[in-house]
């Protein structure tokens, strides 16, 4: 339960920043915010944790905290901040309404590369989940995933109209906690440039990986082929002298 109510007021700073509802780009202090969401102080120091190793804020000190001006200068539809796992929930955040359309939702034995991924074996079976995802009617991101059926038994192709990390976290109780993650651009195939209108001379975005629930479980692997035009990567780097 702690984890939902940081997590939402998480998403309701960031939606507040990305819409600069902030005077000067000073953020209220924990104790007005505490107060504002009905929360405790110690969720309110979480979610800004989160903010600041993701950039997006900075505490000064002895003046308060404010949101980073090159964080609000770099702006894309799509971002992956390594902490960002739910890509519909992500969505949200940058101030669009992602639709979700299923293009294939089937069960099948685990291939040999899902199994050593998922750690599952050839007698296990997988749900192969094939979805486009648009905003405004645009289509960007191709993602098929494997999910173990152990793992989500009830899953449906009407559930899977909407976001798997929620669905995880609100009616089996786990949250997606981790990624291993890959990112490379290759030139794009005929499917590509079918589903996200591409030309054979433009690329696409690749973004696959294992994501790992809050026990340690592996329950996803996902490859996202993303638009171009509709996907960046940012990262902190550690600087040692």
């Amino acid at each position: 339960m702690a984890d939902l109510v940081y997590k939402q007021v998480l998403q309701s700073l960031q939606q507040r920043i990305k819409t600069n509802q902030f005077p000067h780009n000073r953020l209220p202090d924990e104790r007005s915010l505490s107060t504002e969401y009905q929360v405790s102080r110690s969720s309110i120091k979480r979610a800004l944790n989160v903010l600041a190793q993701q950039g997006v804020i900075f505490k000064k000190r002895g003046s308060g905290t404010f949101v980073n001006p090159l964080y609000l200068k770099n702006k894309s539809i799509f971002r992956y901040e390594g902490s960002n796992l739910g890509i519909t929930n992500n969505l949200k955040i940058e101030g669009y309404e992602p639709q979700i359309k299923v293009l294939d939702f089937a069960v099948i034995a685990a291939p040999p590369e899902i199994q050593e991924e998922l750690f599952v074996t050839s007698e296990d079976f997988v749900y192969q989940i094939r979805r486009l995802r648009l905003i405004d009617e645009r289509a960007i991101i191709i993602e098929t995933s494997y999910i173990p059926i152990k793992l989500a038994p009830a899953l449906t192709r009407q559930i899977v109209t909407g976001s798997l990390f929620d669905y995880f976290a609100k009616e089996l109780h786990h949250t997606g906690t981790k990624a291993l993650m890959t990112l490379k651009v290759q030139p794009s195939v005929a499917t590509d440039q079918e589903l996200l209108h591409l030309e054979p001379t433009e690329p696409v975005g690749i973004m696959e990986g294992i994501f790992f629930l809050d026990n340690g479980t592996p329950f996803e692997f996902s490859q996202l082929r993303i638009h171009y035009h509709y996907f960046s990567y940012n990262t902190f780097v550690d600087v040692a002298e």
